[in-house]
């Protein structure tokens, strides 16, 4: 009875410790994700879009708060670089893991002009996808945006 008992407790010590570390590696993974948003926003702020590039899967696909789809990273960094920022916050962001998935999600204020100079004021919830590549690196593969009435 009692090695019986010294291996159920030595199992349960294992299986307390195993999920320990799956938790702290979600913690980490999250922290992660919460910086690769910031840094997206930063470089919204400075109107920067070599600090967005390297964050974007080559086959990012994105769907604007106006409803169009954009596909590839060139396509998106094609917008990023048309438009520019006068202000830039995000709010309210959180983390969920999945593995090797996580999800982002969030809320933003910005103002600013568009590609075509036209100026907006957006007040938006978005959800971004990042996968992690196979060289370690987390990357965003689906970014979705929706405007929010005022």
């Amino acid at each position: 009875m009692k090695q019986v008992m010294k291996w159920w407790l030595l199992g349960s010590v294992l299986l307390m410790c195993a999920a320990w570390s799956q938790a702290q590696d979600v913690s980490a993974t999250e922290q992660a994700i919460v910086a690769l948003e910031q840094k997206w926003m930063q470089g919204q702020k400075t109107n920067n879009p070599d600090l967005i590039a390297p964050l974007l899967a080559d086959n990012v696909v994105t769907t604007s708060s106006e409803g169009k789809v954009s596909t590839g990273k060139d396509a998106v960094m094609q917008l990023a670089k048309g438009t520019k920022y006068t202000s830039m916050q995000y709010e309210d962001v959180k983390v969920n893991v999945f593995g090797d998935t996580a999800i982002a999600t969030g809320g933003s204020k910005s103002q600013g002009t568009d590609p075509s100079g036209k100026p907006f004021t957006n007040h938006d919830r978005w959800t971004d996808t990042w996968v992690k590549m196979p060289d370690g690196q987390w990357q965003c593969v689906a970014s979705q945006t929706t405007a929010l009435k005022m």
